[in-house]
């Protein structure tokens, strides 16, 4: 159920924008876009990334001054020149991806944190601290520990106690950029009720996510912007996910089932008995030649720490492993990689790639041994690994030696797997490959999914998005609390069943 009521639809805007124009180093950024949103409403703000959103808000937020003859309104009023601090004294906040928290400090610490600053020296007053963050927790309906440090939360709290924050600034306007890129399904689900009561108090939310069921669930209005121009606003009725791709991307893709049977297939990796004491236990399973098989499951249920053992990053207390038919016992991951399996992480900006060295490095580094000459790495072997990998995957790049973070989202992707594939792996594990992904991204990345098991290596496609798995892969596991507790085949189960029982 949205958000969206009949007095959205006459609301007066709370803000609104008009002939915004910003440009870049030559590039036009946004071309003369228009963008309001109402007292109290969930409005999303979508489109791929590169389509000018980022841009958008920090316009709105006086990051970045817009070309003469934009026209910024606030509650009726024309607002001259905005600033940041002009913006924050509006009632503007933005609880950007990376959420701008302080781990080491306390959960109140972090809430209260702008009344901790000021032009002059103080005392800190920690009982007023901690009134203000239970306070601010309170309009949210929920509770927390204030005094433990933010580290101890799980990134679902911490984006609460964000939100928090943002509401002892006094909030009447808050920007969520991705809020539930890193989140599992139930934690979503949570986070999405809190949105709700944000949006009942008055406070209104331009969310921005590439997840577009919860975009439609969530919102009463898109905009939807491309290439830097505004493509239209729509009401979330009647809408659907293919029609919102569509808008953003000016493409349409064909979501159909990619399962077929494999069961004639070579046996490549056998699990049977796995456990770790406190993850998960009696694992088995068959993955076979050119199968992709699905694991999904929400929080807890054991699936990433079931990757991390066969990538022999974690030892099994139980069970056994075997690839082609032989035991395998690693003592490390470098082991699993010389045997022939590549595990793609979850966390790509962390754990995945290392974002300040070169798209170059980043492609090799799993593969050096494959790319040396004389104990010394080979300029020539270098360049053409990276030269096969970018064209093949399709890579979007201005020069190898640029830093991985100028690229996207999806090409930083593409560059993680282009990484473990360049080992020659015979089986790839791919663990929430889409996180942070937009919807174009999405697609690209399972039609190199498709061609990869085609040409006959094993995956395992490891999401709490049910969707992807269902649509994605031959087979599906539903893991819960450590357990393969179902085996589905998509070609014969629906996509509302395996919800229903994923979800339940």
């Amino acid at each position: 159920m949205n958000t969206a009521t009949d007095q959205d639809a006459e609301a007066r805007p709370l803000l609104s924008l008009r002939g915004i124009n910003m440009t870049f180093g030559g590039v036009q950024a946004l071309k003369d876009v228009s963008f309001e949103v109402r007292p109290g409403e969930v409005h999303c703000l979508a489109g791929e990334n590169g389509c000018g959103k980022s841009t958008l808000i920090k316009v709105i937020t006086g990051v970045y001054r817009p070309a003469q003859g934009a026209e910024i309104v606030f509650e009726d009023q024309q607002v001259s020149q905005m600033s940041p601090s002009k913006a924050q004294a509006l009632g503007i906040q933005v609880i950007w991806q990376d959420l701008a928290l302080f781990p080491e400090m306390s959960v109140a610490e972090n809430i209260a944190f702008q009344t901790l600053t000021g032009s002059r020296p103080r005392l800190v007053n920690y009982g007023r601290i901690r009134e203000i963050a239970e306070q601010a927790l309170a309009r949210l309906g929920v509770t927390f520990d204030v005094d433990r440090p933010l580290k101890d939360f799980a990134i679902a709290q911490r984006q609460i106690v964000a939100i928090a924050r943002a509401l002892v600034g006094d909030a009447r306007i808050v920007f969520m950029d991705e809020p539930t890129a890193s989140l599992t399904q139930s934690e979503t689900d949570y986070l999405l009720d809190i949105v709700r009561t944000l949006s009942k108090s008055g406070v209104a939310v331009v969310f921005v996510s590439h997840r577009l069921a919860e975009v439609l669930e969530i919102s009463s209005r898109i905009t939807v912007l491309r290439d830097g121009k505004l493509i239209g606003v729509y009401p979330v009725e009647g809408m659907t996910q293919s029609r919102v791709t569509e808008l953003m991307t000016g493409r349409t893709f064909d979501q159909n089932q990619r399962a077929r049977d494999r069961s004639a297939e070579p046996v490549v990796l056998s699990v049977e008995g796995l456990g770790r004491t406190g993850e998960f236990s009696d694992v088995t399973f068959e993955l076979r030649r050119g199968e992709t098989l699905g694991i999904t499951g929400l929080l807890g249920s054991g699936r990433t720490e079931l990757a991390l053992t066969l990538f022999g990053m974690r030892r099994p207390e139980t069970g056994q492993i075997r690839l082609d038919g032989r035991p395998l016992s690693f003592a490390s991951n470098r082991q699993a990689i010389a045997a022939g399996i590549a595990y793609l992480s979850e966390d790509r900006l962390s754990l995945g790639l290392n974002q300040p060295q070169s798209i170059a490095d980043n492609l090799v580094m799993a593969s050096l041994s494959r790319i040396m000459r004389g104990g010394l790495i080979a300029s020539d072997r270098k360049k053409a690994s990276v030269s096969r990998w970018i064209t093949d995957l399709g890579v979007k790049i201005g020069m190898p030696e640029d830093a991985i973070s100028t690229l996207s989202g999806g090409n930083q992707q593409r560059v993680a797997i282009a990484k473990w594939l360049a080992t020659d792996p015979r089986v790839l594990i791919l663990d929430a490959p889409t996180v942070g992904v937009d919807v174009g991204a999405r697609a690209g990345i399972f039609e190199i999914v498709a061609h990869l098991a085609e040409a006959g290596l094993a995956i395992i496609l490891i999401s709490d998005e049910v969707p992807e798995v269902y649509f994605n892969a031959d087979r599906v596991l539903h893991m819960e609390k450590g357990r393969i507790k179902a085996s589905y085949d998509p070609r014969v189960t629906t996509l509302t069943d395996m919800e229903a029982a994923v979800y339940a």
